[in-house]
């Protein structure tokens, strides 16, 4: 097979798993859209219960009260076919990668989507409360708390992006052990940079509440010192078992 045919094979099965992935989440998005008022109203739920008596969320343009909801369905299928994307991904990289490759690769892609939904989770169930009880809490005196159902959304999807992210720390941890960038001595060295970087963006990404930059700066520094441990148990590991092979090699040569 010459270059051309194999790039056009390359692309031919890169297009059949675009073409999964984009029907597995097609799927889901139908099964959910009946569901779409339940799933938002579930989205929601955090700042519903932060406002006071009689409070309510508004829709101020004409469509908001579909597309809204829409966008909620969405997010959700992303999540639920998040395990199917990610085998698709696999399928199309994993016959170019060495077998050793192929140990490591598989179980991050796993940890990676696991700790993502896990930042999803500890946003949802504790930031989002302290945040929003917060807000409701300093509004002035005479001012009804009405937030858009849509700027709610948006906002309550550029945190589960920022927690998501905030905990694949490890993950770029290890990465950065495994290829060489960086060796285990010189991010402990890095810690404190780590630190102050992680309140800047704690102070970034959340309201101007100190709870909740706090809530989003702590994690990030333990998320980083717990890539560092595991970091530090594949190094140690790996040299172990290099020492093992060289013990046989120079046996063997013996």
């Amino acid at each position: 097979m010459n270059i051309a045919d194999n790039f056009a094979s390359h692309l031919i099965e890169l297009r059949n798993r675009l073409l999964y992935i984009v029907g597995g989440l097609l799927l889901i998005v139908i099964a959910l859209f009946p569901f779409a008022n339940d799933i938002y109203h579930l989205l929601a739920t955090p700042l519903l219960e932060s406002l006071p008596a009689g409070g309510q969320m508004v829709a101020t343009d004409v469509t908001t009260p579909f597309f809204v909801p829409m966008k909620a369905v969405l997010l959700a299928a992303f999540i639920i076919s998040l395990p199917h994307t990610l085998y698709q991904i696999w399928a199309f990289i994993a016959p170019g990668l060495y077998t050793h490759e192929r140990r490591i690769i598989w179980p991050l892609i796993f940890a990676s989507t696991l700790l993502f939904l896990c930042g999803m989770a500890f946003a949802y169930f504790l930031v989002f409360p302290v945040i929003f009880g917060f807000i409701t809490s300093t509004a002035p005196e005479g001012v009804a708390v009405m937030t858009d159902i849509g700027n709610y959304l948006d906002f309550a999807m550029s945190l589960f992006v920022a927690f998501g992210l905030a905990f694949e720390v490890p993950i770029a941890v290890i990465l950065l052990v495994a290829t060489g960038v960086v060796n285990v001595a010189g991010l402990r060295e890095a810690r404190a940079y780590v630190i102050v970087g992680a309140f800047v963006l704690g102070a970034i990404f959340t309201p101007p509440d100190i709870i909740s930059q706090f809530m989003l700066a702590i994690p990030l520094w333990l998320l980083y010192e717990a890539g560092i441990l595991a970091a530090s148990l594949i190094h140690r590991h790996q040299g172990a078992s290099a020492s093992v092979v060289n013990s046989h090699l120079h046996t063997a040569d013996k």
